[in-house]
């Protein structure tokens, strides 16, 4: 068949006359191949998938049963645009008593979302022209940066470095840059190092803002998956709420990562834009899902659960990647941890690059990671894998362990 007069109209934001064309294989294309190939190569072995970014339970019982039960009733079945009020109501009352914010207003201060991918992707539509700036981290989730850049913005991204707590330093930014840019994206606990901000670090952020006209998003997806302290939030920091919000999501700490649930909060003004954004991109997310959501937000009992778990599991894969000479350490929050990567095996195979680590795991001892060499070699292992029951997390760390030092990995 000829080329189809479609292939010139392509916009040149995802590719122009090249969309499709490219042959590039991207980093997660490339781990799914290898993990296919691995497994049939050795169809006896287990494959031992650490780099799920998902939670590996289901939702809590009392909120499934919610959902059905809000599902059969005939008035849940319009759209519901903006979200529902006592959704709104119930994220008021949850961000007071999980982080101690109270006085938020719920009908000028927060708005749902499908899921806090949208909030990021729609977020830049409200604020970016072409020209202006983006500032974001990296390694990190692109989305807000790469909606930047289609609407002809530019995306700056600050380094995450280890030996800055994996913080951005604000100082660097170019002043050049600053000029130009309106939106601030962090994203703490974060993804993927597991690093927390200080109360020190988001002051600095609110004077940074103010100084330099920005709004700040605040992804806050892991927020109460943090250890050894309580969650805290970016809003309760003095002036926060005169320059931000923070996207919180019940993907992560209630399990709900398929159900498409969030909310943004903070700053009336940067929520009425992103309500004007969102209403010309979706009709709202079923009501029957906001009302299961309110019964995750009253139950702060599930995300104590999911946190104990994360916790067990980290600490005892901390001390199996010590043993096989990674240098691992407790995350402040998430379920990741993030660590440097292998150079190579002693007297023999070198890895330039995370992803030649990662691609050697996988193929040679069937055990899947997430690479990252953005700002150097890391690997991220993942906290949410399959594992029934506290002796067989036992069981498949320990056969982890086994593989691992079965190599001798040269740091």
């Amino acid at each position: 068949m000829s080329e189809s007069y479609i292939q010139k109209l392509f916009a040149d934001r995802i590719g122009g006359e090249k969309f499709g064309k490219d042959t590039t294989i991207y980093k997660f294309e490339k781990i799914k191949r290898a993990k296919r190939a691995a497994i049939d190569a050795n169809p006896e072995m287990e494959m031992i998938d650490m780099g799920v970014g998902e939670p590996d339970w289901m939702a809590d019982p009392s909120v499934v049963e919610t959902l059905a039960k809000e599902a059969a009733k005939p008035e849940n079945r319009w759209y519901t645009d903006n979200g529902l009020p006592e959704f709104k109501e119930a994220a008021v009352k949850y961000m007071a008593d999980i982080f101690g914010i109270t006085g938020l207003d719920a009908s000028t201060q927060v708005n749902h979302s499908i899921g806090s991918k949208p909030a990021l992707a729609m977020m830049p539509s409200g604020f970016i022209n072409p020209g202006d700036v983006t500032l974001m981290t990296v390694p990190g989730y692109p989305v807000m940066g790469t909606h930047t850049e289609f609407l002809g913005g530019e995306a700056y991204n600050m380094p995450l470095k280890k030996e800055n707590g994996f913080l951005p330093n604000l100082d660097e930014v170019p002043l050049e840059v600053l000029s130009r840019a309106k939106l601030l994206c962090l994203n703490y606990p974060n993804n993927p190092t597991g690093a927390i901000a200080t109360t020190t670090f988001y002051d600095k952020v609110v004077r940074f803002a103010k100084d330099n006209n920005l709004v700040v998003i605040q992804d806050a997806a892991y927020a109460a998956l943090v250890y050894g302290a309580e969650p805290t939030s970016f809003l309760k920091v003095d002036g926060a709420l005169d320059v931000g919000v923070e996207i919180h999501s019940l993907s992560k700490a209630y399990n709900m990562t398929g159900w498409r649930l969030a909310f943004v909060v903070g700053n009336p003004l940067i929520v009425s834009a992103f309500a004007n954004v969102k209403d010309n991109n979706d009709s709202g997310q079923f009501a029957a899902i906001q009302k299961a959501g309110i019964k995750a937000l009253e139950t702060p009992a599930i995300t104590k659960r999911t946190v104990a778990k994360y916790e067990r599991r980290l600490k005892l894969m901390v001390d199996m990647l010590r043993g096989a000479g990674f240098d691992a350490e407790m995350p402040g929050g998430t379920f990741y941890l993030y660590l440097p990567s292998p150079k190579g095996i002693k007297d023999g195979e070198r890895f330039v690059t995370g992803e030649e680590a990662s691609q050697f795991l996988i193929k040679e001892k069937l055990i899947s990671t997430v690479p990252w060499d953005n700002v150097g070699n890391f690997l991220r292992f993942s906290a949410t894998f399959e594992a029934k029951d506290e002796q067989e997390e036992t069981c498949v760390l320990s056969m982890m362990g086994q593989r691992l030092k079965e190599v001798n990995f040269e740091f």
